[in-house]
């Protein structure tokens, strides 16, 4: 197997159109799956590499896309993805700046249009996608109370009763809020539109202009409200971002209680995935719903 830097320089080499090095390669601070780096060509073009081993070999491709899919509507600037194998992805590479005193604003009224631009009928993804390490589940609906029931919910409360006990008071209580889901979700008639999926404040930056750049994509079609779970999660985007999207696309009533809902799905991959840490306020977001 080729080392992954000559199967870059290989790829660039095919996509210039002529030999090209990498002349220089400094680590940048990344999540805790990839190992991303700027690299610097031979011609003085810089690229973000992100590389992995032993990771499902769609994983690249599906953020390709997923990537290619979010700058079609031209709303949010996205880094353009170039070049991609099993175990890299060269992607364009955004100099990071100061925040505009309005990305706030920028990144709100961005989300609003980049979700009216991309709405469709079903709920789903063409495939299968990863959160973090955990498997999340795209094949479509037609109805988004199913689709989150059947494809969010539902398989994290198994992985969680594998590892807790049907007598924990967490899977007791993620029970008894799949029994009451419709009375959240049963009156959502909006359609899907395209979602970033995992848009917390590490996957969003602001370029040299100042402007929003959301990176690092986990897409999937779903209810627009989606997206603010995560957001919400670890803040960093705060009132002025919902307001400002909120002028494009004003949220339904009873939108602070779906937040939550939304919220709680990534708390339950969160303790998946790091553990009990994430307990409490999964617990929390429980309560507060029930």
């Amino acid at each position: 197997m080729k080392p992954i830097l000559e199967e870059v320089t290989g790829s660039l080499s095919q996509l210039i159109g002529k030999p090209v090095s990498i002349l220089n390669q400094v680590a940048l601070a990344g999540g805790s799956i990839n190992q991303v780096s700027h690299i610097t060509l031979d011609n003085g073009v810089s690229y973000l590499l992100k590389t992995q081993t032993g990771i499902p070999e769609d994983t690249y491709r599906i953020e390709h896309d997923s990537l290619l899919l979010l700058a079609e509507a031209d709303a949010i600037r996205v880094p353009e993805p170039l070049v991609y194998a099993d175990n890299f992805l060269l992607m364009e590479y955004i100099q990071e700046g100061a925040k505009a005193d309005d990305w706030q604003e920028q990144l709100g009224r961005g989300l609003a249009l980049l979700q009216q631009q991309t709405r469709q009928e079903k709920f789903g993804f063409y495939c299968d996608n990863y959160l973090g390490s955990s498997l999340q589940l795209n094949a479509w609906h037609d109805d988004w109370l199913t689709f989150w029931r059947e494809k969010r919910l539902e398989p994290q409360i198994q992985l969680l009763f594998s590892r807790l006990s049907i007598e924990d008071p967490l899977i007791k209580k993620a029970k008894l809020l799949l029994d009451k889901l419709d009375t959240f979700l049963a009156e959502i008639k909006e359609p899907a539109v395209l979602l970033h999926g995992d848009l917390w404040s590490g996957n969003a930056m602001a370029d040299s202009k100042g402007a929003p750049v959301i990176f690092d994509p986990v897409c999937y079609y779903g209810h627009r409200e989606a997206e603010f779970g995560m957001m919400r999660m670890f803040g960093g985007f705060g009132t002025r971002c919902e307001a400002a999207y909120a002028e494009i696309w004003p949220f339904a009533d009873g939108y602070e209680e779906r937040f939550r809902l939304y919220q709680l799905y990534h708390e339950l991959n969160h303790l998946l995935l790091f553990g009990s840490a994430y307990y409490g306020a999964s617990m929390t977001t429980l309560n507060s719903l029930l």
